[in-house]
């Protein structure tokens, strides 16, 4: 279960890292086939949709987790964080998110990530 905590960690300051730099690549590399996100302005999206979304620029900059706590399910885990950052016009705000992860062949994936700001 250590090791699946310590790559669970890894992987979630990855995926923040990832949004932050706009980086579809390891998006692409990371996400199940059947991905979806919530996004903040409460539209659904699913993996080639937040591909596509994901590859816009973000206007946010340092986006950093915070108070991040790690459920280990078996094959399954959530991810819930705080998050802050600084917005386009250079003001602090806050957020949350919850990210689901399943190990698919050996391999951690992200099957679907709810984000509210």
């Amino acid at each position: 279960m250590n090791n699946d905590l310590a790559e669970l960690t890894k992987l979630n300051l990855d995926y923040v890292a990832s949004v932050q730099n706009s980086d579809v690549k390891r998006f692409d590399e990371i996400l199940a086939a059947d991905f979806y996100c919530s996004n903040p302005d409460k539209s659904l999206v699913d993996r080639a949709a937040f591909l596509q979304q994901t590859a816009k620029p973000v206007a946010i900059k340092n986006l950093r987790a915070e108070d991040v706590k790690i459920r280990v399910l078996g094959d399954f885990a959530i991810i819930h964080a705080a998050t802050s950052y600084t917005t386009a016009d250079g003001q602090e705000a806050h957020g949350r998110y919850t990210d689901c992860w399943a190990k698919q062949n050996g391999k951690w994936l992200a099957v679907s990530a709810h984000v509210s700001r």
